[in-house]
């Protein structure tokens, strides 16, 4: 029997949001919550006191810190990346385990996710990461993979993502780039999985400088070519027109970005 775990990512009082996520216990899905406690003291809700669920528990901040923490504790086949306020249904998690049971070879598989405040471009045919659709970006919630061959490889890069030092976004990306990178087999499916009702950092870039760097680090590592820099003129472009702000802003911020890259994530320049 093929495992699932669902590793969900919380923090403070949003551990009240957790037991929403939760379906109905099933022999092969287990749940493992990564509740990040900053300054915050409360009882963790009744429930979570669930056979199918491992609560742990980190001090601080840092979405990717709290990802890796949840990955270093499972111990299923196949690990689910989850956020607090998604929405599952009966189908998703079969769906998942047969994608990977049809697929020996699988190492990460990305799905598609439903959201009424994100309307995000998804193929309707399954591709290579490798080679990426036009317009096609991943999200953390729309990732699985399979624990024997990733975990010892890739992690969340701590340096991106919600509560990172300087890049506050991206971590979904970065982690689908290093397995591509590291050679793993990654593959999208076309198949809905989750649903997302909650506005999220990708949907509002232009507002936080830390987010718009996340761009320009992404651009800098995943394209080191010369059309990195129509890259990061085009992303400056789009960036305003979504969010009817200042171009040269969001340009400069993409491009300090870039620089932050190439100063901090040297491993990928070698």
């Amino acid at each position: 029997m093929t495992t699932l775990d669902v590793l969900i990512s919380t923090i403070n009082e949003r551990i009240h949001n957790v037991p929403a996520v939760l379906l109905p216990p099933r022999r092969d899905v287990r749940y493992v919550v990564c509740w990040q406690q900053d300054g915050y003291d409360c009882e963790m809700p009744q429930a979570l006191v669930r056979d199918d669920v491992t609560l742990l528990t980190l001090q601080g901040r840092g979405t990717s810190r709290n990802r890796n923490h949840a990955i270093k504790h499972s111990t299923a086949d196949i690990c689910l990346v989850a956020d607090d306020d998604v929405e599952y249904n009966e189908t998703t998690f079969s769906t998942i385990l047969d994608t990977f049971e049809a697929n020996p070879a699988l190492d990460v598989a990305t799905f598609r996710s439903d959201s009424i405040y994100e309307k995000k471009c998804f193929p309707d045919t399954p591709f290579n990461l490798a080679t990426p659709a036009k317009n096609y970006y991943v999200s953390a919630i729309e990732i699985a993979f399979r624990r024997s061959t990733v975990a010892p490889r890739v992690l969340f890069n701590e340096l991106t993502g919600p509560g990172a030092p300087v890049l506050q976004a991206a971590e979904d990306s970065f982690f689908a780039l290093e397995a591509v990178i590291r050679g793993l087999n990654c593959q999208f499916f076309p198949k809905t999985i989750v649903t997302h009702n909650h506005i999220s950092t990708g949907i509002t870039p232009i507002q936080s400088p830390g987010t718009i760097m996340s761009q320009g680090a992404y651009i800098r590592v995943a394209y080191q070519n010369p059309t990195r820099y129509l890259r990061y003129v085009l992303k400056a472009w789009r960036m305003s027109r979504a969010s009817n702000a200042n171009f040269f802003f969001a340009l400069h911020h993409i491009l300090r970005g870039a620089r932050y890259a190439r100063k901090e994530f040297k491993y990928y320049f070698s």
